[in-house]
Protein backbone atom coordinates (compact mmCIF):
# COMPACT_ATOMS: atom_id res chain seq x y z
CA UNK A 1 0.00 0.00 0.00
CA UNK A 2 2.80 2.40 0.93
CA UNK A 3 4.62 1.52 -2.29
CA UNK A 4 1.49 2.36 -4.35
CA UNK A 5 1.18 5.74 -2.67
CA UNK A 6 4.84 6.48 -3.43
CA UNK A 7 4.38 5.65 -7.11
CA UNK A 8 1.26 7.81 -7.31
CA UNK A 9 3.18 10.69 -5.72
CA UNK A 10 5.98 10.40 -8.30
CA UNK A 11 3.45 10.35 -11.16
CA UNK A 12 1.83 13.52 -9.82
CA UNK A 13 5.20 15.30 -9.62
CA UNK A 14 6.04 14.25 -13.18
CA UNK A 15 2.72 15.58 -14.43
CA UNK A 16 3.32 18.94 -12.79
CA UNK A 17 6.78 19.19 -14.38
CA UNK A 18 5.38 18.40 -17.84
CA UNK A 19 2.62 20.99 -17.52
CA UNK A 20 5.04 23.75 -16.49
CA UNK A 21 7.18 25.89 -18.76
CA UNK A 22 9.97 24.33 -20.82
CA UNK A 23 13.24 26.22 -21.02
CA UNK A 24 16.38 25.30 -22.98
CA UNK A 25 19.49 27.48 -22.99
CA UNK A 26 22.76 27.12 -24.91
CA UNK A 27 25.72 29.45 -25.35
CA UNK A 28 25.01 30.20 -29.02
CA UNK A 29 21.23 30.33 -28.94
CA UNK A 30 18.62 30.78 -26.29
CA UNK A 31 15.28 29.10 -26.72
CA UNK A 32 12.41 29.66 -24.36
CA UNK A 33 8.83 28.57 -24.68
CA UNK A 34 6.10 28.89 -22.14
CA UNK A 35 2.56 27.68 -21.56
CA UNK A 36 2.23 28.03 -17.78
CA UNK A 37 -0.65 29.20 -15.65
CA UNK A 38 -1.62 32.83 -16.20
CA UNK A 39 -1.18 35.81 -13.97
CA UNK A 40 -3.42 38.88 -13.76
CA UNK A 41 -2.88 41.73 -16.19
CA UNK A 42 -0.09 43.92 -14.87
CA UNK A 43 -1.19 47.31 -13.52
CA UNK A 44 -3.75 47.74 -16.29
CA UNK A 45 -6.49 50.32 -16.34
CA UNK A 46 -9.12 48.85 -18.63
CA UNK A 47 -11.52 51.77 -18.90
CA UNK A 48 -10.60 54.68 -21.13
CA UNK A 49 -10.83 57.83 -19.07
CA UNK A 50 -11.54 61.23 -20.57
CA UNK A 51 -8.77 63.55 -21.62
CA UNK A 52 -6.54 64.08 -24.63
CA UNK A 53 -4.59 61.39 -26.48
CA UNK A 54 -6.87 58.50 -25.57
CA UNK A 55 -6.38 57.26 -29.13
CA UNK A 56 -2.87 56.14 -28.09
CA UNK A 57 -4.15 53.77 -25.41
CA UNK A 58 -4.51 50.02 -25.75
CA UNK A 59 -8.19 50.06 -24.63
CA UNK A 60 -9.05 52.65 -27.29
CA UNK A 61 -7.18 50.75 -30.00
CA UNK A 62 -8.96 47.56 -28.98
CA UNK A 63 -12.38 49.18 -29.17
CA UNK A 64 -12.05 50.66 -32.65
CA UNK A 65 -12.46 48.82 -35.98
CA UNK A 66 -9.93 48.00 -38.68
CA UNK A 67 -11.34 47.45 -42.16
CA UNK A 68 -9.56 47.62 -45.48
CA UNK A 69 -9.03 45.91 -48.82
CA UNK A 70 -6.18 45.68 -51.29
CA UNK A 71 -6.25 48.16 -54.14
CA UNK A 72 -5.35 47.53 -57.76
CA UNK A 73 -2.42 45.15 -58.27
CA UNK A 74 0.31 46.25 -60.68
CA UNK A 75 2.84 43.57 -61.53
CA UNK A 76 6.33 44.66 -60.50
CA UNK A 77 8.48 41.53 -60.88
CA UNK A 78 8.15 37.81 -61.43
CA UNK A 79 10.27 34.67 -61.21
CA UNK A 80 9.72 30.92 -61.03
CA UNK A 81 8.69 31.05 -57.36
CA UNK A 82 6.50 34.14 -56.94
CA UNK A 83 5.09 37.33 -58.42
CA UNK A 84 5.40 40.74 -56.76
CA UNK A 85 2.85 43.52 -57.17
CA UNK A 86 2.74 47.18 -56.27
CA UNK A 87 -0.52 47.90 -54.51
CA UNK A 88 -2.09 49.98 -51.76
CA UNK A 89 -4.77 49.91 -49.10
CA UNK A 90 -6.85 52.42 -47.19
CA UNK A 91 -5.81 53.20 -43.62
CA UNK A 92 -8.20 55.65 -41.99
CA UNK A 93 -8.66 57.55 -45.24
CA UNK A 94 -4.99 57.50 -46.21
CA UNK A 95 -3.61 55.63 -49.18
CA UNK A 96 -0.74 53.49 -47.89
CA UNK A 97 1.40 51.66 -50.43
CA UNK A 98 3.04 48.28 -50.21
CA UNK A 99 4.75 45.47 -52.07
CA UNK A 100 2.61 42.33 -52.26
CA UNK A 101 4.44 39.10 -53.06
CA UNK A 102 2.35 36.03 -53.95
CA UNK A 103 3.77 32.50 -54.26
CA UNK A 104 3.30 30.51 -57.43
CA UNK A 105 1.99 26.99 -57.46
CA UNK A 106 -1.33 25.49 -56.41
CA UNK A 107 -3.30 27.73 -54.10
CA UNK A 108 -4.44 25.90 -50.95
CA UNK A 109 -8.20 25.37 -50.74
CA UNK A 110 -8.45 27.76 -47.80
CA UNK A 111 -5.99 30.24 -49.36
CA UNK A 112 -2.31 30.98 -48.77
CA UNK A 113 -0.97 31.80 -45.30
CA UNK A 114 0.10 35.44 -45.25
CA UNK A 115 2.32 37.86 -43.38
CA UNK A 116 2.06 41.61 -42.85
CA UNK A 117 5.72 42.65 -43.03
CA UNK A 118 6.50 45.87 -41.11
CA UNK A 119 9.84 47.58 -41.72
CA UNK A 120 12.13 49.13 -39.14
CA UNK A 121 13.19 52.76 -39.05
CA UNK A 122 14.13 54.16 -42.44
CA UNK A 123 14.10 57.93 -42.90
CA UNK A 124 10.67 58.52 -44.47
CA UNK A 125 12.02 60.91 -47.09
CA UNK A 126 14.37 58.29 -48.58
CA UNK A 127 12.11 55.27 -48.16
CA UNK A 128 11.10 53.41 -51.35
CA UNK A 129 8.53 50.65 -51.59
CA UNK A 130 10.72 48.32 -53.63
CA UNK A 131 13.94 48.74 -51.64
CA UNK A 132 15.21 47.09 -48.44
CA UNK A 133 14.27 43.72 -46.96
CA UNK A 134 14.24 41.99 -50.35
CA UNK A 135 16.04 38.90 -49.07
CA UNK A 136 13.61 38.56 -46.17
CA UNK A 137 10.53 38.84 -48.36
CA UNK A 138 11.93 36.51 -51.02
CA UNK A 139 12.76 33.85 -48.45
CA UNK A 140 9.23 33.89 -47.02
CA UNK A 141 7.57 33.90 -50.44
CA UNK A 142 9.66 30.97 -51.65
CA UNK A 143 8.36 29.05 -48.66
CA UNK A 144 4.72 29.56 -49.59
CA UNK A 145 3.70 32.75 -47.79
CA UNK A 146 1.96 35.78 -49.24
CA UNK A 147 4.01 38.73 -47.97
CA UNK A 148 2.63 42.26 -47.77
CA UNK A 149 5.52 44.62 -47.03
CA UNK A 150 3.77 47.83 -46.10
CA UNK A 151 5.29 51.30 -46.36
CA UNK A 152 3.55 52.86 -43.31
CA UNK A 153 2.01 56.31 -43.71
CA UNK A 154 4.31 59.16 -44.63
CA UNK A 155 6.95 56.84 -46.10
CA UNK A 156 7.83 57.15 -49.76
CA UNK A 157 4.69 57.97 -51.74
CA UNK A 158 2.25 56.85 -49.03
CA UNK A 159 -0.11 59.56 -47.82
CA UNK A 160 -0.06 61.09 -44.36
CA UNK A 161 2.74 62.02 -41.99
CA UNK A 162 5.22 59.56 -40.51
CA UNK A 163 4.07 59.73 -36.90
CA UNK A 164 6.73 57.53 -35.34
CA UNK A 165 6.29 54.27 -33.46
CA UNK A 166 6.44 54.50 -29.69
CA UNK A 167 4.26 57.52 -28.90
CA UNK A 168 1.81 57.37 -31.78
CA UNK A 169 -1.05 55.08 -32.73
CA UNK A 170 -0.55 55.61 -36.46
CA UNK A 171 1.65 52.64 -37.34
CA UNK A 172 -0.44 50.21 -35.29
CA UNK A 173 -3.51 51.37 -37.20
CA UNK A 174 -1.68 50.99 -40.52
CA UNK A 175 -0.56 47.48 -39.55
CA UNK A 176 -4.00 46.30 -38.48
CA UNK A 177 -5.69 47.80 -41.54
CA UNK A 178 -3.14 45.95 -43.69
CA UNK A 179 -3.99 42.83 -41.71
CA UNK A 180 -7.67 43.33 -42.59
CA UNK A 181 -6.78 43.92 -46.25
CA UNK A 182 -4.97 40.58 -46.39
CA UNK A 183 -7.82 38.80 -44.64
CA UNK A 184 -10.19 40.14 -47.30
CA UNK A 185 -8.00 39.00 -50.21
CA UNK A 186 -9.58 36.02 -51.97
CA UNK A 187 -6.24 34.17 -52.26
CA UNK A 188 -5.39 34.45 -48.52
CA UNK A 189 -6.52 32.23 -45.66
CA UNK A 190 -8.14 34.81 -43.33
CA UNK A 191 -7.37 32.68 -40.27
CA UNK A 192 -3.71 32.29 -41.26
CA UNK A 193 -2.32 35.83 -41.22
CA UNK A 194 0.66 36.74 -39.05
CA UNK A 195 2.94 39.73 -38.42
CA UNK A 196 6.67 40.26 -38.88
CA UNK A 197 8.45 43.33 -37.53
CA UNK A 198 12.04 44.55 -37.30
CA UNK A 199 13.64 47.05 -34.94
CA UNK A 200 11.19 49.95 -34.44
CA UNK A 201 8.48 47.66 -35.80
CA UNK A 202 9.05 45.30 -32.90
CA UNK A 203 7.06 47.80 -30.86
CA UNK A 204 4.48 48.19 -33.62
CA UNK A 205 4.04 44.45 -34.12
CA UNK A 206 3.82 43.73 -30.40
CA UNK A 207 1.27 46.47 -29.77
CA UNK A 208 -0.76 45.18 -32.72
CA UNK A 209 -0.51 41.66 -31.26
CA UNK A 210 -1.92 42.92 -27.96
CA UNK A 211 -4.63 45.07 -29.57
CA UNK A 212 -5.95 42.37 -31.92
CA UNK A 213 -5.72 39.50 -29.50
CA UNK A 214 -6.41 36.67 -31.97
CA UNK A 215 -3.42 37.18 -34.29
CA UNK A 216 -2.03 33.64 -34.38
CA UNK A 217 1.69 34.37 -34.82
CA UNK A 218 4.11 37.29 -34.58
CA UNK A 219 7.84 37.28 -35.29
CA UNK A 220 10.10 40.13 -34.15
CA UNK A 221 13.71 40.68 -35.14
CA UNK A 222 15.84 42.97 -32.95
CA UNK A 223 12.89 44.91 -31.54
CA UNK A 224 12.57 47.45 -28.73
CA UNK A 225 10.00 49.27 -26.62
CA UNK A 226 7.67 46.80 -24.91
CA UNK A 227 7.32 47.96 -21.30
CA UNK A 228 8.23 51.61 -22.14
CA UNK A 229 10.31 51.66 -18.97
CA UNK A 230 12.76 49.67 -21.08
CA UNK A 231 13.24 52.65 -23.39
CA UNK A 232 15.14 54.40 -20.60
CA UNK A 233 16.74 51.25 -19.17
CA UNK A 234 18.34 49.86 -22.34
CA UNK A 235 20.22 51.20 -25.32
CA UNK A 236 19.04 52.33 -28.76
CA UNK A 237 21.83 53.87 -30.82
CA UNK A 238 20.64 54.42 -34.39
CA UNK A 239 22.89 56.80 -36.30
CA UNK A 240 20.46 56.81 -39.21
CA UNK A 241 17.66 58.37 -37.13
CA UNK A 242 16.59 61.84 -38.16
CA UNK A 243 14.29 63.62 -35.70
CA UNK A 244 11.31 65.43 -37.20
CA UNK A 245 11.55 69.22 -37.60
CA UNK A 246 10.47 71.04 -34.45
CA UNK A 247 7.59 72.70 -36.32
CA UNK A 248 6.29 69.43 -37.82
CA UNK A 249 2.88 68.03 -36.79
CA UNK A 250 4.63 65.03 -35.23
CA UNK A 251 6.92 67.18 -33.07
CA UNK A 252 4.06 69.45 -32.02
CA UNK A 253 1.91 66.45 -31.08
CA UNK A 254 4.71 64.99 -28.96
CA UNK A 255 5.12 68.35 -27.20
CA UNK A 256 1.39 68.48 -26.43
CA UNK A 257 1.55 64.93 -25.09
CA UNK A 258 4.33 65.91 -22.68
CA UNK A 259 2.41 69.01 -21.63
CA UNK A 260 -0.67 66.91 -20.88
CA UNK A 261 0.95 64.00 -19.02
CA UNK A 262 4.64 64.76 -18.50
CA UNK A 263 7.37 62.29 -19.41
CA UNK A 264 6.55 58.60 -19.31
CA UNK A 265 5.95 57.19 -15.84
CA UNK A 266 4.97 53.55 -15.24
CA UNK A 267 2.79 54.64 -12.31
CA UNK A 268 0.77 57.30 -14.14
CA UNK A 269 -2.80 56.22 -15.00
CA UNK A 270 -2.60 57.48 -18.57
CA UNK A 271 0.83 56.02 -19.32
CA UNK A 272 -0.22 52.64 -17.93
CA UNK A 273 -2.77 52.46 -20.74
CA UNK A 274 -0.06 52.97 -23.38
CA UNK A 275 2.09 50.03 -22.25
CA UNK A 276 1.24 46.83 -24.17
CA UNK A 277 2.69 44.52 -21.51
CA UNK A 278 -0.02 45.78 -19.15
CA UNK A 279 -2.65 44.22 -21.42
CA UNK A 280 -1.62 40.63 -22.00
CA UNK A 281 -4.99 39.26 -20.93
CA UNK A 282 -6.81 37.39 -23.66
CA UNK A 283 -3.91 37.34 -26.13
CA UNK A 284 -4.17 33.93 -27.76
CA UNK A 285 -1.34 33.93 -30.33
CA UNK A 286 2.33 32.98 -30.20
CA UNK A 287 5.46 35.13 -30.31
CA UNK A 288 8.95 34.38 -31.63
CA UNK A 289 11.84 36.82 -31.14
CA UNK A 290 15.31 36.86 -32.73
CA UNK A 291 18.18 39.05 -31.55
CA UNK A 292 21.97 39.12 -32.01
CA UNK A 293 24.12 39.55 -28.92
CA UNK A 294 26.39 41.91 -30.87
CA UNK A 295 23.53 44.19 -31.99
CA UNK A 296 25.04 47.67 -31.56
CA UNK A 297 21.81 49.50 -32.45
CA UNK A 298 19.20 47.90 -30.19
CA UNK A 299 20.34 46.17 -27.01
CA UNK A 300 19.41 42.50 -26.72
CA UNK A 301 18.24 43.30 -23.19
CA UNK A 302 14.95 44.53 -24.70
CA UNK A 303 14.22 41.02 -25.93
CA UNK A 304 15.46 39.31 -22.78
CA UNK A 305 13.33 41.57 -20.62
CA UNK A 306 10.25 40.88 -22.76
CA UNK A 307 10.74 37.16 -22.23
CA UNK A 308 10.85 37.66 -18.46
CA UNK A 309 7.62 39.68 -18.61
CA UNK A 310 5.87 36.98 -20.63
CA UNK A 311 6.81 34.25 -18.17
CA UNK A 312 3.71 33.38 -16.18
CA UNK A 313 1.30 34.18 -19.03
CA UNK A 314 -0.59 31.95 -21.40
CA UNK A 315 1.31 33.45 -24.35
CA UNK A 316 3.62 30.95 -26.03
CA UNK A 317 6.91 32.75 -26.55
CA UNK A 318 10.48 32.01 -27.56
CA UNK A 319 13.71 33.93 -27.93
CA UNK A 320 16.62 32.93 -30.16
CA UNK A 321 19.93 34.63 -29.47
CA UNK A 322 22.75 34.77 -32.03
CA UNK A 323 26.41 35.45 -31.18
CA UNK A 324 26.84 37.57 -34.31
CA UNK A 325 24.86 39.14 -37.12
CA UNK A 326 24.34 42.64 -35.80
CA UNK A 327 21.08 44.56 -35.96
CA UNK A 328 19.99 42.99 -39.26
CA UNK A 329 21.12 39.45 -38.36
CA UNK A 330 23.34 39.09 -41.41
CA UNK A 331 25.53 36.18 -42.51
CA UNK A 332 24.92 32.72 -41.10
CA UNK A 333 22.62 34.19 -38.45
CA UNK A 334 20.28 35.41 -41.18
CA UNK A 335 19.87 31.94 -42.68
CA UNK A 336 19.31 30.32 -39.32
CA UNK A 337 16.85 33.00 -38.19
CA UNK A 338 14.90 32.81 -41.45
CA UNK A 339 14.68 29.02 -41.22
CA UNK A 340 13.29 29.31 -37.71
CA UNK A 341 10.92 32.07 -38.77
CA UNK A 342 9.52 29.94 -41.59
CA UNK A 343 9.14 26.89 -39.35
CA UNK A 344 7.33 28.99 -36.75
CA UNK A 345 4.92 30.56 -39.23
CA UNK A 346 4.24 27.19 -40.87
CA UNK A 347 3.36 25.68 -37.51
CA UNK A 348 1.11 28.56 -36.41
CA UNK A 349 -0.54 29.84 -39.62
CA UNK A 350 -2.49 26.73 -40.50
Amino acid sequence: MGKSKGIAHLVLIAAVVVIGAVVFVSRNNTYETSNPTPFPTRNATHSVAGGPFQELTIPFLRDREYKSELGELTRYSENASYTSYLTSYDSDGLKVNGLLTVPKGPEPVEGFPAIVFVHGYIAPTIYKTTERYNDYVNYLARNGFVVFKIDLRGHGDSEGEAGGAYYSEDYVIDTLNAYSALQNAEFVDPSGVGLWGHSMAGNVAFRSFVVKRDIPAVVIWAGAGYTYSDLSEYRIDDNSYRPPPTDSPRARKRARLREAYGEFSPEHTFWKQIVPTNYLDGVTGSLQVHHAVDDNVVSIDYSRNLMSVLEGTYITHELFEYPSGGHNLVGSSFTQAMQRTVEFFKSKLK
